[in-house]
């Protein structure tokens, strides 16, 4: 388990990561990384009103950004030239 704590002086919570459905594939390390990051990218592909209004009322967006492999830094596809 890997515990995010976010904390001001405003607020104060801990975010618990801990190996799901989905977040089982990542090192321990990686897998509070991986779990926000999918949470986020589903969450938004919703596409609901209110999680639009909430998010845009507490400040946060999320954008999806492209993989090592998928932005050029991986190996290259044998199959493609």
């Amino acid at each position: 388990m890997a515990r995010v704590q976010v904390t001001c002086p405003h607020q104060s919570g801990l975010i618990y990561a801990v190996p799901g459905d989905r977040s089982w594939v990542c090192s321990d390390e990686l897998r509070p990384a991986h779990a926000m990051a999918g949470f986020f990218r589903e969450l938004i592909a919703l596409k609901d009103p209110r999680v639009e209004s909430l998010m845009q009322q507490w400040g946060l967006y999320y954008r999806s950004l492209p993989l090592e492999a998928e932005a050029g830094g991986g190996a290259a596809d044998p199959g493609r030239r």
